[in-house]
């Protein structure tokens, strides 16, 4: 299979310069294909998780977005039950100027910013949107009980 050399690249810089809080490695047989762990940022609901996502990059990469999604189980607005994430630059917002890096690095920010009024998940979003304190808590106990690191 035929990598371009900005798959290669970008691939390289993940792995050499690491994003604090995030790693990437692409399979050994698939380098189209990564595995993604984000912790939880400090004073976010998800501090002291670990979230695991799969990225994928399609063969348009790098003039479509690649596919993101989570796979350990997450309250967040933004994040539906099948991992999906709403996040602009992986839908309307794309450009082949942003990297793998920039992707994760937005979905980190996510993390530490829900945002309700652009939802993917509707009841949570309304329950973060009616009781804000509530939804929190909901979201700091799936941390516990999903993205628990011991």
């Amino acid at each position: 299979m035929m990598l371009s050399k900005r798959i290669v690249k970008e691939t390289q810089r993940l792995m050499s310069e690491p994003v604090p809080g995030i790693s990437a490695s692409p399979l050994n047989d698939n380098l189209r294909y990564f595995n993604v762990a984000i912790s939880g940022p400090v004073e976010s609901p998800f501090e002291g998780g670990v979230f695991h996502l799969e990225l994928f990059l399609t063969d348009d990469y790098p003039m479509a977005a690649p596919k993101v999604r989570f796979l350990t189980k997450i309250y967040h607005p933004n994040i539906d039950k099948l991992g999906r994430i709403c996040l602009d630059i992986l839908k309307d917002k794309w450009s082949p100027a942003l990297q793998i890096r920039t992707v994760l690095l937005s979905i980190q920010a996510l993390l530490s910013a829900p945002n309700p009024d652009d939802p993917l998940a509707n009841d949570v979003a309304e329950h973060w949107k009616s009781n804000e304190k509530d939804a929190i808590a909901t979201a700091r106990d799936w941390t516990k009980r999903y993205a628990n690191t011991q």
